[in-house]
């Protein structure tokens, strides 16, 4: 009980200081989102508006071909069904907790609640957010899908989520973030703590689409045990105020391996603070970070680390940005640390515009000027992100057609 006050009183602490990096937001500019939000039955019930917010998330209303479906309205839970029962459990976290007397186990033991005052201010909202588990051996032939989603104006959201995938199972996950309609100001406080056991995989997709002046602040880390598999694909493609995340991959079990990809682009007035780092800490572990970013008027910040404590351990980052406006800025911060003698880390980071015979080779074989550049920035964002639905993906290629309207 003493221990549970000490930190308590640390967390406290954390949030009355800044954030630990990048730009900083005012939690007493917000009011802290609603925990009782109507439940929806049915999705087909929702407006055409609302389930359009969803699938431009990956997010589909008549849940055809995905196993589980959870949607968090402001900060509670609004829908959840599942139909594949036998290979995944999903529930909300506070029923996890209620159920099953181990889930505390896992509750804020990758992420320190007194890292930041976003950390500190989830947990002592003592969060709700979605719990996923697939049991031992078990592999689910369609996808988790779930979205947080902000329905209320100026209002702070916090989110627990936790992911356990057991030995020897695999399980994927598309997860959309987003705010209703006519939500113009709002932020995002988001916690993922996932655990990939032995020989386990984790397919985790995420797509954020916010409202201009959305502030996103989500803090994850991924535990990965021997021979796992971690597999990561993040993708932001609309205007937002600013986004700050930098998932954190454990690797503790010799043989794990993690590949995180992320592509995002930055319009005018959006400020996105990206990354993701990786730490060997078993033998034979492997790791790939590829990043796919662009900047038409707005900040990125490409960030990159990898932590080698193991022999036998190979790990490759690939950072890659284009500039279309002189407006736009683009930053590159790649670290390779290397502690041990057997080990190969490396990277490799470029920024730039788009060349411009590329851009007339494509035109001498018919395309117009508009078309070659989307057809550039298009192959430039493609990382075989799979499983996505065909509505999201034709939001994608207009999104696509319009960045290469703004780039001639």
């Amino acid at each position: 009980m003493q221990a549970d006050e000490n930190l308590r009183k640390k967390v406290e602490d954390a949030l009355k200081k800044n954030a630990a990096y990048g730009e900083d937001f005012d939690l007493n500019d917000y009011g802290v989102a609603s925990k009782d939000v109507e439940y929806t039955e049915h999705l087909e019930e929702l407006s055409e508006e609302d389930q359009r917010t969803l699938l431009n998330v990956g997010f589909t209303p008549n849940e055809e071909n995905r196993s589980g479906s959870l949607i968090m309205l402001d900060n509670a839970v609004s829908h959840t069904s599942l139909r594949d029962k036998d290979a995944v459990e999903l529930m909300s976290l506070n029923d996890a907790m209620k159920v099953h007397d181990w889930v505390k186990d896992y509750s804020w033991k990758l992420v320190k609640p007194d890292a930041d005052k976003y950390n500190a201010m989830t947990y002592l909202q003592d969060a709700n957010g979605y719990f996923i588990r697939a049991p031992a051996g078990k592999k689910s032939k369609m996808p988790v899908q779930t979205c947080l989603l902000i329905g209320s104006e100026e209002v702070s959201q916090t989110v627990h989520n936790l992911i356990i995938v057991e030995e020897g199972a695999e399980l994927d996950v598309i997860t959309g973030c987003s705010t209703k309609h006519g939500i113009e100001k709002g932020l995002h406080l988001g916690i993922s703590e996932m655990y990939v056991k032995k020989g386990a995989t984790l397919n985790f997709t995420m797509i954020h689409n916010w409202a201009e002046q959305v502030g996103v602040r989500p803090r994850t880390v991924v535990h990965v045990e021997e021979g796992g598999t971690y597999l990561s694909n993040y993708i932001c493609l609309k205007p937002v105020k600013s986004i700050q995340t930098y998932p954190t991959v454990m690797l503790e079990g010799e043989g794990a391996f993690a590949r995180l990809n992320t592509i995002a682009v930055a319009h005018p007035g959006s400020e996105l603070d990206l990354g993701s780092k990786v730490v060997f800490n078993a033998e034979k572990t492997g790791a790939e970070l590829i990043s796919r970013t662009i900047t038409t008027g707005g900040t990125v910040i490409a960030r990159g680390e990898m932590i080698g404590n193991s022999n036998g351990s190979k790990g490759h980052l690939e950072c890659h940005g284009l500039v279309l406006s002189d407006k736009g800025t683009q930053r590159a911060i790649p670290i390779l640390e290397a502690n041990v003698e057997d080990i190969e880390l490396s990277h490799e980071a470029a920024v730039g515009r788009i060349a411009r015979d590329q851009v007339e080779y494509l035109m001498a074989r018919g395309l117009s000027e508009e078309e070659a550049v989307g057809m550039i920035v298009r192959g430039f964002l493609d990382v075989g992100i799979q499983g996505i639905p065909d509505e999201l993906k034709a939001d994608i290629d207009e999104t696509i057609a319009r960045i290469g309207e703004s780039a001639i």
